[in-house]
């Protein structure tokens, strides 16, 4: 009865954060569409309303490898492992997202898809980063030693974000500073109707995120789970083969 409860209530929660998902993006796009158009960029400012809160899931998803990476190394339960490959796996799609949205808006307003920029750079180097996360674990075989030093890489890697977030400020260059700065006084530096817009969307897709994570957590405790199933198996069959042997071998002697 506890498992299937518990199982209800994974289901429940699953369904909930699904339908906020939905319901929020429903409203972001709405929100986006009957947004004025810009005096300077025209119906290009509506990339906006993809492309941040697609960096912002990003760097949500690359804080959640460290943290969940964090958990394990103090509590050594496989559950944060798999919820910091889950969310891995998140921020490097929403990574290719926002440089795909991010080269869409560049080609109009700098006449051109790509510049090797500060900000550009550094976000094309965390996929190198997060790429070799995913390698790393795929050649470890060991689950321990695996999750063990994913953790890790995982914690510095977690650097990129604070790096990414100041490259426009240290590091003058084509991109324009932050929409939001957060550091110092804080300040939007956008129409006010665009910042609503923007609010609704990070909050939809940081509502994407954790519906994704779940999702995505839960297929990688069933693939664990079937892989031990698979290991106890070989394990078993290898086991009676020695024991036919070594019974036949008692028997000849």
């Amino acid at each position: 009865m506890t498992s299937k409860s518990s199982t209800r209530r994974g289901n429940l929660m699953t369904t909930l954060l699904g339908g906020a998902t939905v319901v929020t993006l429903a409203v972001a796009i709405a929100l986006g569409l009957a947004a004025p158009l810009d005096v300077n960029q025209g119906s290009l400012v509506r990339l906006m309303f993809v492309h941040v809160p697609s960096a912002w899931l990003s760097y949500l998803a690359y804080g959640g490898t460290g943290l969940f990476g964090l958990l394990y190394l103090i509590q050594r339960q496989r559950r944060w492992d798999r919820l910091a490959l889950a969310s891995a796996e998140i921020g490097v799609l929403f990574t290719v997202v926002t440089i795909v949205g991010g080269m869409l808006w560049a080609k109009p307003t700098w006449g051109t898809y790509w510049v090797w920029d500060a900000r550009l750079t550094t976000t094309a180097l965390s996929l190198v980063v997060y790429g070799g996360y995913l390698l790393i674990r795929s050649l470890i075989d060991d689950p321990e030693r695996r999750a063990r030093i994913s953790a890790v890489v995982g914690i510095v890697g977690t650097l990129y974000v604070p790096v990414n977030y100041m490259a426009v400020e240290w590091w003058r260059g084509v991109h324009q500073t932050q929409t939001l700065k957060l550091l110092g006084k804080v300040r939007f530096d956008a129409a006010p109707v665009y910042g609503w817009v923007l609010l609704m969307a990070v909050v939809a897709f940081s509502f994407l995120y954790l519906y994704l994570l779940r999702v995505r957590g839960t297929l990688a405790a069933r693939e664990e789970a079937r892989e031990e199933r698979e290991l106890m198996e070989d394990l078993q069959v290898q086991g009676v083969g020695e024991g036919v042997g070594t019974a036949r071998g008692a028997s000849h002697g």
